[in-house]
């Protein structure tokens, strides 16, 4: 089952689009004089010419044609249950039938990536939570869409339509962007309808977007707005390199555009979706280790010349790290030849990639730099390939984007728990998060698999279960 979480971002307005598009006029006011003399009238705005020097002035026009077909508004309702009581516990079970039931509704975007199967990409926030989806196509037809699945880490979902005559964007192979290149997004702002616009890319590669999951952003200057989440961002040959999902204003979403805005790579995006296409959900690799940002003290100790990269404090006892070599004091500098600079990096790094990815370490080690060659592999997620106490639980690490709100959050979730297993008998439900354990300190499931390998005689687990703490002995 999926995790329903709600994802805070103080700010980051969490709704992506288009880029402004607006019409620059040149006013020319003429100041009083005395008496002017005699002079022939001057239009004050003279018509731009079709052409310069034989040249058709430029135009995003014919591109345009053949991409907005491929860009769909997206309408999602939740049915929630009010009561007038708001949420006083007591009077909410005392009358439960004076509550009333309100459609909230949102709107976002979405693309058509493959016409034959009906596949629409969106934002997971666009559609989180949503009892119906439907799209309306840019010829103006509406039709229902079927939720395939959803990464909230990455904030990609996919969904599928059934209507004739669809058109799909092609998707960049390999979008190559660099910094400066034109690019154009398409979305619904404001629930206005489909809306053109086109900017610059200001950076790639962007990590450090406050409330995200797992980051490789396009940054661009687009004027982004409410309503824009899941729109499409193309190059000038009409190919998607990006689905729009967030803005930045220190003022919220609300405020207006400030040019910072952000797209997920259509490499990430793609690779997510061929997961969901064939799964419904995302497995993510791990190396198995847990790490701690080099800082002038560390580097200092370790012998480094520059307090850069990721030392690793603990490498847990069969996973890839393990069987790959790694130590406990390795500095991780690079990953695939990227550069590593902080824990947080490294992480991020990991949280990106395919299940399975073959990976290059560059690590500083007694003095010289080493290579090591590993993959990440996933974690089992069932609770009785953990401990035999806690079958019939399901487990998952926390939302990464709820991690990043705190740095020090820590702990695993309980995704799921069969009625009636060992795991429920005990006490363990939907939900928990569970946040220590009398077998060892853990941060994560990795973490938590770990503490559990020398099979404890007593185990007992600290949950929190909505916003309350409580132990449960596991049995």
């Amino acid at each position: 089952m999926r995790a329903k979480t709600t994802l805070l971002a103080l700010t980051c307005a969490a709704a992506f689009g288009g880029f402004a598009a607006t019409a620059i006029r040149d006013v020319v006011q003429q100041p009083a004089g005395a008496t002017p003399a005699t002079v022939a009238a001057v239009p004050t705005m003279a018509a731009l010419p079709a052409a310069v020097d034989g040249a058709p002035l430029p135009s995003l026009a014919p591109m345009l044609k053949t991409v907005t077909p491929s860009v769909v508004s997206v309408h999602a309702k939740q049915r929630v249950r009010v009561s007038p009581f708001g949420n006083d516990p007591f009077f909410r079970r005392m009358f439960p039938e004076l509550d009333q039931e309100r459609m909230n509704e949102s709107l976002g975007s979405g693309v058509i990536v493959d016409a034959q199967q009906g596949y629409v990409l969106t934002n997971h926030h666009v559609i989180e939570g949503a009892d119906d989806v439907s799209v309306t196509l840019s010829d103006g037809r509406t039709v229902e869409a079927e939720f395939i699945g959803s990464d909230v880490d990455t904030d990609v979902a996919l969904m599928r339509i059934k209507a004739d005559n669809l058109t799909a964007i092609p998707l960049a192979q390999d979008a190559n962007l660099q910094v400066g290149d034109f690019v154009v997004a398409v979305g619904n702002p404001f629930g206005f309808g489909q809306t053109v616009t086109s900017g610059i890319i200001s950076a790639v590669g962007r990590s450090n977007v406050p409330g995200v999951g797992f980051q490789n952003f396009i940054q661009t200057d687009a004027s982004i707005n409410p309503g824009n989440s899941g729109g499409a961002l193309v190059n000038l040959r009409g190919q998607l390199v990006g689905i729009n999902t967030a803005s930045f204003n220190t003022r919220g979403s609300m405020a207006g555009n400030i040019g910072l805005g952000f797209a997920i790579p259509i490499g990430l995006a793609r690779n997510v979706m061929m997961q969901l296409a064939t799964t419904g959900s995302v497995q993510r690799g791990t190396l198995g280790i847990d790490t701690q940002t080099v800082d002038a003290r560390i580097a200092q100790g370790l012998g480094l010349d520059t307090p850069r990269g990721a030392v690793i404090t603990r490498v847990y006892g069969g996973s890839p790290a393990a069987r790959a070599g790694l130590r406990t004091g390795d500095v991780v500098v690079a990953a695939n030849g990227e550069r590593i600079d902080n824990s947080e990096s490294l992480r991020n790094f990991q949280g990106l990639q395919a299940l399975d990815t073959p990976v290059t370490l560059d690590v500083l080690r007694d003095g010289r730099t080493v290579k090591i060659d590993t993959r990440l592999t996933a974690l089992p997620r069932d609770g009785a390939s953990v401990d035999a106490r806690l079958a019939g639980a399901m487990f998952a690490d926390l939302p990464e984007a709820l991690r990043r709100q705190n740095q020090r959050a820590g702990g695993v979730l309980v995704e799921a728990v069969d009625a009636g297993s060992r795991a429920f008998q005990s006490g363990l439900r939907e939900g928990d998060l569970i946040l220590a354990a009398n077998s060892g300190q853990f941060r994560d499931l990795a973490g938590f698999r770990d503490s559990l390998a020398d099979r404890p005689s007593d185990l007992v687990l600290r949950i929190s279960r909505r916003g309350r703490i409580a132990d449960v002995i596991m049995r």
